[in-house]
């Protein structure tokens, strides 16, 4: 199947008993079996769920990876991958990333001896000279939340070849309909699934899917005894949503461009940060790497100063002032007061996540309007 295709049919069946083309909400704790151990494939919903079943089967299909697991909130996703590790062993992460990872990743895990660098991926021998005998997983995010840095998937894995070291991409910004880090070598994709996946804000949800079987069971096996995952209606909110993902993400990208494009002209803008664009220092990789570029804009302004950002995103109105993205409607986020709070600010300071910086999530508004909105919030 094409992925316009796949969102809709990918891994999916008609329900069984009454030939449903949706798939029913399964509120049920528990299984019927027929004899002790003897059931029908489902025996207790933390284990497998038919709701939930089906939407990893519907992950694996678009990422083209082997199993699909559905969890509580991407956090709790990442926090799977994490617990494949043990004590003493080493993960190299992208240096710019989601404040709630660097805030797992530090404040959580590392007190049970996991050790964490931090590094620009910029160029992939600056990892390659960091790895150790230790050294078990690389993290990436690409595009990197909110600086929109792109990070080289295939020299990132070329890096890691041959030396028992899995590699894990947070492909939330993208999402699969742009870029499928699997068939570009990666081990693990991760989805905080409260944003394009489910694409309409109305529900927390995190995905991963790993590239074949032997990695899914043991990630399977984390999340059934952590307990981490999704329920039954979340579950089929997240599948819902995932059937319009090609049209919305393809909207979202033609308004992030006209977006992105109307920022970088204007005379209070200092930098706009869009892959989109060939301002931006990795355009080539973007191209050769994303199908398109999404709906993540970032900038910053020419004054420098953080009551201007703040002035601006009181007066917006189309756009509203809040946390996540990837939703229908467009958004507008201060990282340093809001999603990147967790990050110290010597380290965001060192990152380039400025108090004056910006960043939007483009929605599938009419771009006119859109447009009109930011021009009235900056005067």
């Amino acid at each position: 199947m094409n992925f316009n295709t796949k969102v809709i049919h990918g891994g999916q069946h008609h329900e069984s008993a009454t030939g449903s083309v949706n798939v029913p909400v399964f509120l049920t704790s528990t299984f019927a079996q027929k004899s002790p151990g003897v059931h029908s494939g489902y025996e207790y919903s933390r284990a497998a769920n038919p709701t939930r079943q089906a939407l990893e089967d519907s992950l694996a299909s678009i990422e083209n990876g082997a199993r699909g697991l559905a969890f509580g909130s991407g956090l709790a996703a990442i926090d799977c991958v994490l617990k494949l590790l043990n004590p003493g062993d080493e993960v190299i992460a992208v240096d710019d990333l989601y404040g709630g990872t660097y805030r797992m990743f530090t404040r959580l895990f590392e007190k049970y001896q996991l050790k964490f660098t931090f590094v620009s991926f910029d160029d992939a021998s600056k990892i390659a000279d960091l790895i150790t005998d230790k050294t078990k997983l690389i993290w990436v995010e690409t595009p990197t939340n909110p600086l929109m840095k792109l990070v080289d998937i295939k020299a990132v894995v070329e890096v890691a070849k041959g030396k028992d070291i899995l590699v894990a991409v947070d492909n939330t910004f993208a999402t699969p309909y742009l870029q499928r880090p699997i068939d570009l070598g990666a081990d693990i994709v991760m989805h905080s699934a409260t944003k394009y996946l489910g694409g309409h804000s109305d529900v927390i949800a995190g995905a991963l899917v790993a590239k074949d079987a032997e990695l899914g069971e043991k990630l399977h096996f984390i999340q059934f005894a952590s307990g981490g995952i999704l329920g039954p209606h979340d579950s089929y909110l997240v599948l819902r949503g995932i059937k319009t993902l090609a049209l919305r993400v393809q909207r979202h990208s033609e308004n992030g461009m006209a977006v992105a494009q109307y920022l970088e002209s204007h005379p209070a803008v200092d930098k706009v940060i869009y892959p989109g664009l060939e301002s931006h220092p990795q355009y080539e990789l973007a191209k050769s790497q994303m199908k398109d570029f999404g709906g993540m804009v970032s900038f910053t302004f020419k004054s420098g100063k953080k009551e201007d950002a703040i002035k601006f995103l009181e007066k917006v109105r189309v756009f509203t002032l809040a946390e996540s993205l990837g939703g229908v409607e467009s958004l507008a986020n201060h990282p340093a007061l809001m999603t990147h709070a967790s990050i110290p600010a010597e380290k965001r300071a060192e990152l380039g996540i400025t108090d004056d910086l910006v960043r939007l999530s483009v929605g599938i508004e009419d771009a006119e309007d859109l447009i009109a909105d930011l021009e009235r919030a900056f005067s």
